[in-house]
């Protein structure tokens, strides 16, 4: 049994291979995928967070399952709000195979199923990034749309802006043109392309600020009472998802849903029908696209099948369960 640490999924997952992992599993026949289970979870501060379970398997082959935690309470700690674990099992004999570290598995896939929408989704000629968020996934956004466009500015936006100082400062040190925004409004109106990583309840890009165009990205929320983009932005644009079951679930989607602003019918497609070219994306230049992900267990399952290929063929150095990874 391997024991891979983020340092050794990070290794052994770069975007441009990721992403190609997620599309090739999205044609996968033979691919399972029950609907993940979300269960309230009682915190210390008196307060709900979350635990997700969202396991996946493809016959045969290889079985996966991840176990994630949602806190919100951790927020303005030390502490990440999301923790997660992530157990690889074989597909024919259903013995353990791999224990991978789910916070940076979680961190790539959800980076790179962005960006590979946005390959398909964004102008081919976006040169302005809006990064909204500074937690541990932002970086990551940045770094993923960047593999599929060549931006002139990155722009980084959060509610602490010695915290959106130190993220830019981060992705310019990785040689990104990265850069604070003082006013999250300005930013939004000359953005070509929005990535939003947060854990809002209530919205943060006002949709009559977005420019023709634009291709917004819809992260961070998950849940029903989560929210990153208000009604005009919903009605703005395109709608896309990366699954429809997950997506209609989370705020964004769900509140307008509920309220009557859209229907099931205003989704245009998802990331499978994008992949597979079935839907052909982006239709004229001045189309707003939004693309809401909340995640899925396919994704997970391809970035794990991808650091047991590298494994399997020595191209990373496998641990033993008692030594960390480097």
């Amino acid at each position: 049994m391997l024991k891979l640490d983020a340092a050794a999924v990070r290794e052994a997952t770069p975007w441009d291979e990721l992403m190609a992992a997620i599309a090739e599993l999205l044609g996968e026949d033979t691919a399972h995928v029950p609907q993940r289970e979300i269960h309230d979870v009682g915190l210390p501060d008196g307060g709900t967070g979350s635990l997700l379970v969202m396991p996946a398997w493809i016959d045969r082959q290889l079985l996966g399952v991840k176990a994630v935690t949602y806190y919100p309470s951790n927020a303005g700690t030390d502490v990440p709000t999301i923790n997660a674990g992530y157990l690889l099992f074989d597909g024919q004999t259903g013995q353990l195979s791999a224990v991978l570290d789910g916070d940076e598995l979680t961190l790539r896939r959800t980076a790179a199923v962005s960006a590979l929408a946005a390959d398909r989704l964004a102008r081919s000629d976006a040169r302005r990034l809006l990064v909204v968020g500074t937690g541990n996934l932002a970086p990551n956004l940045a770094l993923a749309h960047a593999a599929v466009r060549d931006f002139e500015v990155v722009e980084v936006w959060g509610r602490n802006p010695r915290r959106s100082a130190a993220t830019a400062q981060q992705l310019a040190d990785r040689d990104l043109p990265a850069q604070p925004a003082a006013s999250l409004d300005d930013a939004v109106e000359r953005a070509d392309v929005i990535s939003c990583g947060t854990g809002s309840t209530s919205p943060l890009v006002r949709g009559d600020l977005l420019a023709p165009g634009t291709h917004i990205d819809l992260v961070g929320s998950f849940r029903a009472d989560m929210r990153e983009t208000d009604d005009a932005g919903v009605m703005a644009a395109t709608l896309f998802v990366d699954t429809l079951d997950g997506a209609v679930g989370a705020g964004d989607l769900a509140q307008p849903l509920d309220a009557g602003v859209i229907s099931t019918s205003d989704i245009a497609a998802d990331l499978a029908s994008l992949v597979a070219g079935r839907h052909q994306g982006r239709t004229t230049d001045d189309e707003i696209t939004l693309f809401k992900s909340v995640g899925f267990a396919l994704s997970d399952l391809a970035a794990a099948r991808l650091v047991h290929r590298r494994i399997s063929t020595g191209a990373l150095k496998a641990h033993d369960p008692g030594t960390a990874a480097s």
